[in-house]
């Protein structure tokens, strides 16, 4: 039992003599007030109980008498069971001449105390200690004892003496109580010995006999001698050579980027105590079996003996055992069936302690537990796992490696160190898990191909690649095959926790949303638990509001293979269409332009990508159509208009291959993809054009469809400069849009701020602002002041307000109008990015080059973040930001972006198109600003003639232009 003495603030050990009666030694007690003991009951629980000193009935003086250290204890609180069984017999050391040699004049002892260095976690646990004491003179006049310890560990070193904690262990000989140990010697001895009180001292001390009658307890002392006979050899008396082992090889001499778990594992393995039970856990292909073999190879010679147990069945653990037996008892076992070979082995580790037995891959707890509870005391064990839970410690888990101990193991295995970013990006496939990386390395060490050409043959065959084990190598250690273990072990658990697993692995690795898969379960408890079994596995990854998965485990269980009935290609494509349903059914409902559902949005897009991207779009099935043209309206109105073209041109694709080209899903498509390249005249043009002759064609005159085509190939029409045909489009769209829709149906509201922007692109302010003016207030009334169509027109009406000179109203507007973007759609978002360079181009109109420059500045960062360097408007923000420097007179700064933008413009859009010509324009006005007027008369000579070739004499383009290489001209005459 263990005793806590609250008053000295210490701890110690006591032995129960009766029901409610311990014996201890008395400096654990001494001035106790509040004693308190426990003891472990079989299931390893502890509660603590009260006691009180029933002997001494007076202190002791130590320091003179220390044969009077010891107590008796009686246990108070009414809730103690006592344990039952038969008491303790009595002893004291026989009075008979020793025999003639050392060897036979020793008894050997056995005691079970608690000493302080000894903890797990923060509790302290028990040791056993063995030894002998010597006859002739282990006993002392005094009544002492001194016992040798010499055959367990003896603990770490805590404070002057490494055995406090174990004084008041009951000292046996034979079977028989003999004394109470008090005292770790090493203070003044270098020897390790321990002394204890005689029980047959103790007899003679008053009380000491009457107190033990009183609770029960006969005193009867049986002489113990060192020539009682111990009975005959049994087969347990075989012993071993140290290091004796089973170990298998090392998979790998490379061994990188685990030397904090090896000290984690060695810390919690090489304490003195014998009662240990350490776990690794994680992925499968983590490294936990390499690492357990790492330790075990690098310890051997610390152990009387290394034992390796395959542990995925218990079967396999049964056959563990008792091949131990074999090789201990050799051809004596040959007639042992497997139960009697596993008692024997077992009965041997119990009375031979300081070994090491390993538990390998144990696929559930209680498989392991059957055996370390029989083992608890005697030695230690290391258990690997793919589960994670009901372990009786707290386990050590794997994570992936980090990069560079990635491209360390792929280096020693692969060679070719020029290849250092291939390598990098292989890791990164690979997800950084170490048998992949062993796998990869071995193969490109092995066959001599480069780590591209392996990168090249995993994205074309992930399935032959992951199952393809190195020459040499265990054929079953690889990812594929050992995952498959995982989830035919999961199937016989749960078949729908395989089903989710499956599902997931077309989604993002991380941050998928657990209420996906509310429709697999009963209820969240239920979920909950098929969630939580997946992680126990380590199968997933647990996060605040979802999971991860692995890459690698997501690739494997998406990937046919016909050797393998987990893996059949019909189950694959049902998960697959079962996560394209999840999704579509957890969008939320109503527009894209619902700024609340956009984080709901934001959160599934990862995952429409994964599922989408994983593959081919020329097999694209028909289930992914709706997603497919979810995730490009979406993205084409956060204004990342790249990947939005990826999938609604994938969207066009598959609905025109599946439905045909005239049919009206096929339309829709063409028209949403147009509408992504909107502020691309050039290509949104032809694209609209196509949308609404198909619409007439096949839907009529006054279908949704070809009203909202019309309406965007006008909008087309004026965003490209050409108002002769904008204008009537558009007027003839809003009478259209009132007709079919009425007045305030949102379709109707968009056609009129349409036609007001048609109107304020053609200069005429006079129809623009009071057009514009009514779509602002019929907006705010019908859709609301935060909505983004409202947003956009607070934001146009402000530019028009400034364009028409009005500044006072203008530029208050244009400011609540960004503050109102940012707050709503974001700081990135294209409407966001539109009224700042608004409010830039309205302070530079004004004169305030020292406001404007600072927002080009932001929005020319903004679009290059959004957009990308190549983008039309990337460059129109550019082209603002270099006028605004070149009215500051700093053409250094002006002139390369100048460059740029004619470029970029004569790249995109051509050499005569009118903003290439208007950047090179400018190149040569900042040219001239900075001296170098023969440049500059060149560049303003081949802007001039571009001039002509397209617009010809505008007098907005070509007039001012003339005027300036004219005025250049003259100046160098």
């Amino acid at each position: 039992m263990e005793i806590w003495n609250p008053a000295a603030k210490s701890s110690g050990t006591a032995y129960l003599v009766a029901d409610r009666l311990a014996l201890t030694a008395y400096h654990n007690v001494q001035g106790a007030e509040g004693l308190q003991v426990r003891a472990l009951d079989r299931e390893g629980r502890t509660n603590w109980a009260s006691a009180e000193v029933l002997w001494p009935e007076s202190a002791p003086d130590l320091d003179h008498e220390p044969q009077a250290d010891a107590a008796l204890i009686r246990i108070t609180s009414a809730s103690w069971v006592p344990p039952g069984g038969e008491w303790v017999r009595w002893g004291r050391i026989g009075a008979e001449e020793p025999p003639p040699t050392a060897s036979t004049g020793r008894l050997s002892f056995l005691a079970i105390g608690f000493p302080k260095s000894e903890k797990r976690g923060m509790i302290r646990d028990t040791k056993e200690i063995r030894g002998h004491i010597e006859t002739l003179t282990g006993l002392k006049s005094l009544g002492l004892i001194t016992a040798y310890v010499d055959q367990v560990a003896v603990p770490d070193k805590a404070g002057a003496s490494r055995w406090s904690g174990a004084s008041g262990s009951a000292l046996f000989v034979g079977g028989r109580l003999i004394g109470v140990v008090i005292k770790d010697r090493r203070q003044d001895y270098s020897a390790d010995q321990l002394t204890a009180v005689s029980v047959a001292s103790l007899t003679a001390r008053p009380g000491f006999a009457l107190a033990l009658k009183a609770a029960g307890v006969e005193l009867l002392l049986e002489d113990v001698t060192a020539s009682d006979p111990e009975g005959p050899p049994t087969a347990y008396d075989i012993d071993v050579p140290r290091g004796l082992n089973n170990l298998p090889e090392l998979p790998s001499p490379h061994f990188v980027g685990r030397a904090e778990e090896m000290a984690e594992l060695k810390e919690s393995l090489s304490g003195g105590s014998q009662t240990i039970t350490q776990v690794l856990h994680g992925l499968g292909g983590v490294g936990k079996t390499t690492l357990a073999l790492h330790y075990a190879h690098g310890h051997v010679d610390a152990y009387r003996l290394v034992w390796w147990i395959r542990s995925d069945a218990p079967e396999l653990i049964e056959a563990g055992f008792a091949s131990l037996t074999h090789r201990l008892r050799g051809g004596e076992s040959a007639g042992l069936t497997t139960e009697q070979a596993v008692e024997w082995a077992v009965g041997w580790l119990q009375t031979h302690p300081g070994w090491l037995l390993v538990f390998d891959n144990a696929e559930r707890p209680e498989h392991v537990h059957r055996w370390s509870g029989q083992l608890r005391s005697a030695g230690r064990h290391l258990v690997t796992s793919r589960y994670r839970r009901g372990w009786i410690c707290t386990p050590i888990a794997l994570r992936m490696l980090d990069e560079d101990a990635s491209l360390t193991l792929l280096s020693r295995l692969a060679g070719g160190d020029d290849e250092a970013d291939e390598a990098r990006a292989l890791a990164a496939d690979l997800g950084h898990l170490p048998l992949a990386l062993e796998q990869a390395g071995a193969f490109i060490g092995q066959t001599g191909i480069t780590t591209a050409e392996y990168r090249s043959m995993w994205n074309q065959y992930p399935s032959h690649v992951t199952d393809s084990a190195p020459g040499g190598s265990n054929p079953e250690r690889t990812v594929a095959r050992i995952w498959r273990i995982t989830l035919a072990a999961l199937e016989r658990q749960d078949p729908r926790a395989e089903s989710l697993l499956r599902i997931a692995a077309w989604y993002a690795p991380t941050g998928i949303p657990r209420r996906l898969f509310a429709g697999l379960s009963r209820d969240p408890i239920d979920l909950a638990q098929l969630v939580g079994l997946l992680a126990d596995y380590n199968m997933i990854t647990l996060e605040p509001e979802g999971f991860g998965v692995h890459r690698l485990v997501q690739m494997v269980a998406r990937t046919p293979n016909t050797d393998d009935p987990h893996s059949e290609a019909e189950r694959i494509s049902t998960a697959r269409r079962h996560a394209a349903a999840l999704l579509g059914n957890e969008r939320p409902e109503g527009s894209l332009l619902n700024v609340e559902s956009w984080p709901a949005c934001r959160a599934l897009l990862p995952h429409v990508e994964a599922l989408v991207g994983a593959g081919e779009s020329a097999e694209d099935p028909a289930y992914i159509a709706d997603l497919l043209d979810w995730a490009g309206r979406f993205l084409s109105e956060q204004g990342s208009l790249r990947q939005s073209m990826h999938f609604l041109e994938r969207h066009l694709a598959l609905t025109a291959r599946v439905y045909g080209e005239d049919h009206p899903r096929t339309t829709y498509a063409r028209n949403n993809l147009g509408t992504a390249f909107a502020r691309d005249p050039e290509r949104a043009i032809p694209m609209y054009e196509r949308a609404l002759e198909g619409a007439v064609r096949v839907l009529g005159e006054d279908h949704p469809y070809t009203l909202i085509s019309r309406q965007n190939l006008a909008s087309a029409y004026a965003s490209a400069g050409d108002a002769v045909r904008a204008i009537p489009l558009l007027e003839q769209a809003l009478m259209d849009a009132v007709r079919v829709w009425g007045e305030d149906h949102r379709n109707t509201l968009v056609a009129r701020g349409m036609l007001a922007m048609a109107y304020d692109e053609a200069g005429d302010m006079t129809q623009a602002i009071p057009l514009l003016e009514q779509s602002l207030r019929d907006q705010v009334r019908v859709l609301g002041a935060d909505h983004p169509y409202t947003l956009v027109t607070q934001t146009n009406l402000a530019s028009a307000y400034d364009k028409s000179g009005d500044r006072i109203r203008a530029i208050p507007m244009m400011k609540q109008a960004l503050a109102d973007c940012v707050r709503v759609l974001g700081a990135c978002h294209h409407g966001t990015l539109a009224a700042r360079s608004n409010l830039a181009d309205a302070y530079e109109r004004a004169g305030d080059l020292t406001r404007a420059i600072p927002m080009h500045e932001a929005t020319l960062e903004g679009r290059r973040r959004v957009l990308g360097e190549d983008h039309q408007e990337t460059s129109l923000a550019r082209h603002s930001l270099a006028v605004a420097y070149t009215k500051t007179g700093n053409p250094k700064r002006a002139i390369p972006l100048f460059e740029t933008s004619v470029d970029r413009f004569t790249r995109l859009l051509g050499e005569d198109h009118r903003y290439t010509l208007t950047a090179l324009a400018g190149l040569a006005f900042a040219r001239r600003l900075a001296g170098d007027p023969a440049q500059a008369i060149a560049l303003f000579e081949q802007a001039l003639a571009g001039c002509l070739r397209t617009v010809g004499e505008d007098p907005k383009m070509t007039g001012v232009i003339r005027r300036n290489l004219e005025e250049l001209r003259a100046q160098e005459t």
